[in-house]
């Protein structure tokens, strides 16, 4: 009996283990490579390297106009008023910057900026008040501002568009009761609180004239460079954008990371309003009318992400020249302002939606 069941253990294989009728070729799972197509490369490189889109943009930007206007666009003075242009744009696109990487959105930085210049300018030039103490009260407005939308957003739990949306009436409010709508000239300024217009004083280079502002946006661009690739912090910011729950697990302090990004948001647009102060020379409530929409729409066009998570600083300096470019060229041109609206917002949808694109590669 034994020979019997091996000789019928040799006779074939179960059922089971048949193969499937055609040869053993068939039996196999083979997986077809996909195919990268050139548009798919392209995809993949700008999703590799998020500031290639705002330098390709900005050569282009700089072809165009220099084709519409011709040589006017590279005087040494128009180069350098460009420059002090985009300086205003760049720090408040800097405090920007940091909270869009966490996802979120700050449609009050302007009003903070304005808020706090006119603190500095009345506590110094018309109430009397020395000079740093108004200066360190005005920079504390910013910090307050900026600490009240963090914790909206991060306790409270409330959507960032609508906090900083809530904020930027009541900021504005706030500054127009506050100022009466009132100006202070430049010569006030200059006789009881010069400092304020400090950040204004410029030098030649090269036939240009630079200011201490645009320095100065230059080293608050380093800091939070360094800020974000460099130290624990930025890593907990870019996590806390790309994936929140994810972050929390891991152990990062996802709420206090939020509060502190708007608090020193807050803080930058503090900055910005010694920045504006030096620019302008006077101290007005109306002042900064389209940092808003300037600052979002650098560092969009800068390649850092609406959703989070993907960007850098150096991508918001790019997209502050691309929007003092368009502003700058068109103004050359003849344009009304109007158009240059248009083209600002243009440039933002169109942002988004290659930004969009791109993220398709990580989906």
């Amino acid at each position: 009996m034994t020979d019997a069941a091996n000789a019928a253990g040799r006779a074939g294989p179960a059922e089971h283990e048949r193969a499937l009728p055609g040869g053993s070729q068939q039996g196999h799972v083979t997986f077809e490579e996909e195919r990268t197509t050139p548009l798919k490369r392209v995809q993949q490189f700008l999703h590799a390297n998020p500031t290639a889109i705002p330098f390709i943009v900005l050569a282009l930007s700089i072809a165009l106009f220099s084709a519409i206007v011709g040589s006017r666009f590279f005087h040494p003075f128009n180069l350098s008023l460009v420059l002090q242009q985009v300086t205003i744009i760049a720090i408040l696109g800097s405090a920007q910057t940091l909270i869009i990487l966490t996802a979120g959105i700050d449609l009050s930085v302007g009003a903070i900026m304005v808020l706090s210049s006119v603190v500095m300018g009345r506590l110094a030039v018309l109430a009397g008040v020395p000079v740093p103490i108004a200066f360190m009260l005005g920079l504390l407005v910013g910090v307050g501002c900026g600490l009240l939308n963090g914790f909206l957003v991060a306790k409270v739990k409330l959507p960032p568009f609508i906090v900083t949306l809530g904020t930027w009436s009541i900021f504005g409010a706030l500054n127009l009761w506050y100022s009466a709508s009132q100006t202070i000239r430049q010569q006030e300024v200059a006789e009881a609180a010069s400092f304020l217009q400090f950040t204004g004083t410029a030098f030649n280079f090269l036939g240009a004239r630079i200011t201490l502002g645009s320095i100065l946006m230059l080293i608050i661009a380093a800091f939070i460079w360094y800020l974000l690739n460099r130290t624990a912090f930025g890593r907990h910011v870019h996590a806390t954008g790309d994936d929140p729950e994810a972050a929390k697990l891991a152990g990062i302090n996802v709420t206090g990371t939020l509060i502190a990004v708007y608090t020193l948001a807050g803080f930058i647009c503090s900055i910005a309003a010694w920045a504006l102060i030096g620019r302008i020379g006077a101290i007005s409530s109306i002042s900064g009318a389209t940092a808003n929409l300037d600052s979002i729409t650098a560092v969009v066009i800068g390649g850092t992400s609406l959703f989070g998570g993907r960007g850098s600083i150096i991508g918001t300096l790019v997209g502050a020249l691309i929007v003092g470019v368009f502003r700058n060229g068109l103004a050359l041109a003849g344009a009304d302002s109007l158009w240059q609206e248009f083209a600002i917002g243009l440039l933002i949808i169109v942002a988004v939606a290659i930004d969009q694109w791109i993220r398709k590669v990580s989906a």
